[in-house]
């Protein structure tokens, strides 16, 4: 059987308590997004319901300790289609045996949410490391960005706190939401872009007025503080692989 859910995490851990619930058997979770109807295979629509999907989540939260919680979140994030249904089969697992059942690295779902939380904390770190702001007329700081995964959700405190004193903007323009800081809390938003602003780097019209000298004034300094002697390009793109580098101020020609 497939069961079919809207790719929310609210409704992934409402499929899990359906599961328990109705005890179908051998079950494959798809995210709406990809399934496609098989003609010998039966299939049950989730409608979410966040009640049955808080109880699931306080059900882990008593069977899984911290870092394996924010494992089995990052593995949703990862928005990989294999990784939905190896998260919901590891949350049965997880709920059928004792607890410590996570530290069983000979089950293949506990290897696949270990794999893919590393890759989605990868992208977060590297998100942290290489966005960069451009200020807007209206004095706001904002940056796209188009990670392979949905890091919005894990960098939020991390800007929150690193740049306090600023208001800021992280729109995703893959998945069509950003996140807003406004002196006083972080908000998520959509935006309706116009005037280029969805491109990789804002309109002229839409900067600062002084942004374009700052911009010049960091490659000016970038130039100067590298040593050519030392040059070393493997190295540099295993630290920097090539698809960030259109976040870096130093590395968009001017």
């Amino acid at each position: 059987m497939t069961y079919i859910f809207d790719g929310t995490f609210q409704g992934l851990l409402t499929a899990v308590f359906e599961w328990f619930e109705r005890k179908p058997g051998k079950v494959v979770l798809k995210s709406t997004s990809i399934f496609q109807p098989e003609a010998f295979v039966e299939s049950f629509t989730v409608n979410t319901n966040a009640e049955k999907a808080d109880r699931v989540w306080a059900g882990l939260q008593n069977k899984l300790k911290k870092d394996w919680q924010r494992k089995y979140y990052c593995t949703y994030l990862s928005e990989i289609p294999e990784a939905y249904n190896h998260v919901f089969q590891f949350t049965i697992y997880i709920f059928q045996n004792q607890l410590g059942a996570e530290s069983n690295y000979g089950n293949p779902h506990v290897i696949a949410l270990a794999k893919y939380a590393k890759s989605v904390e990868r992208e977060k770190h590297r998100m942290e490391a290489f966005i960069r702001f451009q200020k807007t007329g209206d004095g706001i700081f904002y940056a796209n960005i188009d990670p392979d995964f949905n890091v919005l959700p894990l960098i939020s405190s991390h800007f929150k706190n690193r740049y306090a004193d600023q208001p800021w903007v992280i729109y995703d323009l893959k998945r069509k939401y950003g996140l807003h800081y406004n002196l006083t809390s972080v908000e998520e938003i959509t935006i309706s872009f116009s005037n280029g602003a969805d491109k990789q780097n804002l309109a002229p019209v839409l900067m600062d007025e002084r942004e374009a000298l700052y911009t010049t004034l960091w490659k000016d300094y970038f130039k100067s503080a590298n040593i050519v002697a030392r040059k070393n390009t493997k190295l540099h793109l295993q630290h920097v692989p090539k698809r960030y580098w259109k976040y870096l101020t130093e590395k968009v020609p001017i």
